[in-house]
């Protein structure tokens, strides 16, 4: 793959800074973290949901690691299915691993996009709205973010900046009232459930902090990438981890496990209501639809960099790589026209640690590639090592955990998985057949 730091493309003005760049990732993985995730997670990890946010932190932290040094040493826009090909080349591995990436994607927007929906129902018409409002809001989230999208990086990142910066004052109104009239009883460890369900939730839990990669995404936007990506990268990831400490000790010393479950998406708001009254609940209301919105902005972005690096490769067909005519990347538009089907027809809640899981071990791939081309990147063996083996060791106590207690969602982790190779599969026949050139797909790893 040619390296795109010596495009033409690379060539441009650069726009973005560490603060942008980390707030994009910032913006997505607190928008699908806190407000979309928290109840599931609580439902397993009970009130010690908090240390379940600083395992899945440390394990997102070293793979964030991995990430940035990939990140320099391979400066492309498709991010992580870049570094994915340079490790294993363009065989039938990385073309599912590519797929499943997406799959993954659209589930995640997909799920945070109806998580403002149900946020936006119950601020503007209470909690007796309309199913239907919930589609309604959950669509127009979407249409307003692929044409923030389609107007540039820059206009993503500033978009992002001001969104998260509101974020992050009504997060420290949030934490400072709610750990001041915590009911510290309700989060002492005699109220922890067993260590296998806490270890179980991280997987869930990494969901939060899965908007990281985003941030490799802005590689060819910025400066002096071997400077700023790092940065970055540990500032989204530390800054998305301590607001899910915090915010998780608020909410879980204000309402019970129970509690939370039944709240689901507006548990928050509903957290902030004791100390500040309605206006605690409407503050939380509009910061849930402010980061949920972030999170969809975040991951259209890197969806309409992906994809367009992927077709540019032959991997997805010619069509995402063309531009719209409405000016957008097509890449974009085809893939916001799945998560407005996905949001509008399927129960995201059920699938929401489907996403997860296929994440993760597109994770764990990426900690193979690291670990082959480490001698190029200067990353060291240990922390990838390290990874690898936390990642793998969460993976395997989630699937058990989910086979054991939710065999249908283990089915349709299987199902996705098996998609991902059917497509690729027929994907990679057509190509080669337009091509005149069969074996095209069965590169060397590494190769390009």
């Amino acid at each position: 793959m040619r390296d795109e730091a010596q495009s033409p493309a690379a060539a441009a003005p650069k726009r973005l800074g560490v603060l942008g760049a980390a707030f994009l990732g910032l913006g997505s993985m607190v928008g699908a973290g806190i407000f979309a995730l928290l109840g599931q997670a609580g439902a397993l990890a009970g009130s010690a949901v908090w240390l379940s946010f600083v395992i899945a932190g440390a394990i997102a932290g070293l793979l964030g690691y991995t990430t940035a040094r990939l990140g320099i040493r391979y400066r492309s826009s498709g991010g992580l299915v870049a570094y994915l090909m340079e490790g294993f080349g363009r065989g039938h591995l990385f073309g599912v691993a590519a797929w499943l990436f997406y799959f993954a994607g659209l589930i995640i927007t997909a799920m945070v996009a109806v998580s403002f929906g149900s946020y936006g129902a119950s601020l503007l018409f209470g909690d007796d709205a309309a199913a239907g409002w919930v589609n309604v809001l959950a669509s127009a989230s979407v249409v307003v973010m692929v044409a923030v999208n389609a107007a540039g990086a820059g206009s993503a990142a500033k978009v992002q900046t001001v969104i998260v910066g509101v974020l992050l004052a009504v997060f420290a109104v949030f934490i400072a009232v709610t750990l001041v009239d915590a009911q510290w009883d309700l989060l002492a460890p005699s109220t922890w459930p067993a260590l296998d369900d806490i270890l179980a939730s991280v997987a869930l839990t990494f969901f939060a902090y899965l908007g990281f990669a985003v941030v490799t995404f802005t590689v060819n936007d910025m400066r002096d990438p071997a400077r700023m990506l790092p940065r970055a990268m540990y500032l989204g990831i530390g800054g998305a981890a301590a607001i899910y400490v915090l915010v998780s000790l608020g909410t879980f010393g204000a309402l019970t496990p129970a509690e939370v479950e039944r709240y689901g998406d507006t548990a928050l708001a509903q957290a902030a209501e004791p100390a500040l009254g309605q206006t605690g609940f409407t503050m939380m209301a509009v910061a849930a639809m402010l980061a949920t919105a972030s999170s969809v902005n975040a991951n259209l972005f890197a969806v309409g960099r992906i994809t367009a690096m992927l077709a540019g490769e032959r991997e997805f067909p010619p069509a995402f790589g063309r531009r719209s005519r409405i000016g957008a990347p097509n890449g974009l538009v085809i893939s916001a026209a799945l998560v407005l089907v996905l949001s509008n027809v399927f129960d995201l809640s059920a699938i929401a640690d489907v996403g997860s899981a296929v994440a993760m071990v597109i994770f764990l791939l990426l900690c193979v590639a690291g670990m082959r081309l480490r001698h190029e990147t200067g990353s060291s063996a240990v922390v990838i090592a390290t990874a690898m083996v936390l990642t793998t060791a969460v993976l395997v106590l989630f699937a058990i955990d989910t086979l054991e207690n939710d065999p249908v969602t283990f089915v349709a982790m299987v199902v996705i998985a098996a998609l991902a190779g059917v497509i690729e599969w027929v994907w990679k026949l057509v190509r080669d057949r337009e091509s005149g050139a069969p074996g095209l797909s069965a590169g060397p790893a590494g190769s390009s």
